[in-house]
């Protein structure tokens, strides 16, 4: 029987700082020392010797309810963790390193991952940057959670099209794992709201716009040859009223917010520009990077599973993200397509060796007649 790590008695909230440190798993805590635990934030030597105990308790208790094999399950799981070194080694770098990130100036120009809760003035949270976040307020979505909605924003620091522009202009003025709430106005979130932006549209038509289907109240709407984006706020008297207002334009929104890292390494930036693309995060590692430090040439290397997928807006769209924001390191972009050849069947062969035969001896034949 396999365990969350949320499963672990008093854990809670916790987890997520666990997490963060590399211990994702009840087998990890298990294996941890207490003196590795001390270094995380919030974590005393009690909580920590409890969290250990609580979790080697959890996989005793599963063994015992299984037949005898299961009965060595905890000393299975401890050695399937490499090393407990290397554990403590991990937890020691990304102490460090926000111990060197804590108070320092956040720059223009720096790759850094934002924590974000955004609510509007009424009180209702529509962002997040954790599926635990999602859960606690209630937003918890298993689709979205799966496209990777709920983790931190990547931004690059006073560049436009990452956040809005209130956000933006608060993140240049943070220090690193700074928690900031401030409230944006309308005017510098998601924009005052426009009367020129509701349409009325006959019902008839509405339906042949919307597949032959007729309208709901509260429906997504996208009209066909603009793309423009809306939702149906009323059907009166055979006319459909479509909104294309953003749903929280014309309000102020509050916002939680703090950065939590910088991205420095080359390769994890162009992962991050696929990751906003639309390529999930877990198969971002199955492409193939190339980098030409001389003539400064990315190559990018198409994975089998996506060779017969439309990819064309997505290999664009990154293209252009990588030679905007990291024009200093990138140039031309490469995408190498690898179509493998397929064995032909022997069967197959024979035959056309068969025919090929036998249209030479008629050929001979009518020859010497």
């Amino acid at each position: 029987m396999s365990f969350k790590l949320e499963d672990v008695k008093g854990l809670g909230k916790k987890a997520n700082v666990l997490i963060e440190a590399g211990i994702d798993s009840v087998e990890k805590l298990a294996a941890s020392n207490v003196d590795g635990l001390l270094d995380l934030k919030g974590i005393g030597k009690a909580s920590a010797e409890k969290f250990i105990e609580n979790a080697k308790s959890l996989l005793e208790s599963s063994s015992k309810e299984g037949s005898d094999d299961k009965s060595s399950q905890l000393d299975t799981a401890v050695d399937q963790v490499d090393d407990k070194k290397v554990i403590e080694e991990e937890m020691a770098k990304l102490q460090e390193k926000r111990k060197k990130l804590e108070g320092k100036k956040v720059e223009k120009g720096d790759f850094v991952l934002v924590k974000i809760t955004g609510k509007t003035q009424k009180g209702s949270i529509f962002r997040v940057s954790s599926e635990e976040d999602a859960r606690i307020s209630g937003i918890y979505d298993e689709e979205k959670a799966k496209q990777g909605y709920y983790t931190p924003e990547f931004v690059i620091v006073g560049k436009p099209g990452f956040l809005n522009e209130g956000l933006t202009e608060t993140v240049e003025k943070l220090n690193f794992l700074e928690k900031k709430s401030v409230r944006i106005p309308p005017t510098k979130a998601f924009g005052k709201r426009d009367p020129q932006k509701i349409e009325r549209i006959g019902i008839n038509k509405f339906r042949k716009l919307n597949d032959g289907k007729n309208p709901e109240f509260g429906q997504d709407f996208v009209k066909k040859g603009t793309g423009q984006r809306g939702t149906v706020i009323r059907v009166d008297q055979g006319k459909v009223v479509v909104d294309y207002n953003h749903p929280l334009a014309g309000q102020s929104i509050d916002y939680n917010v703090e950065v939590i890292d910088i991205i420095e390494d080359f390769n994890d930036k162009i992962e991050y520009f696929m990751v906003a693309k639309g390529i999930p995060k877990e198969n971002v590692s199955e492409f193939i990077l190339s980098h030409d430090t001389n003539s400064k040439d990315l190559e990018i290397t198409i994975p089998k599973m996506f060779l017969f997928q439309n990819l064309t807006y997505v290999k664009f769209g990154l293209a252009m993200d990588l030679q905007s924001h990291m024009a200093d390191e990138i140039n031309n972009v490469k995408f190498i397509e690898i179509y493998e050849k397929m064995p032909m069947p022997s069967a197959t062969i024979d035959s056309i060796e068969q025919k090929v035969g036998e249209f030479e001896k008629e050929q001979d034949e009518s020859e010497e007649e």
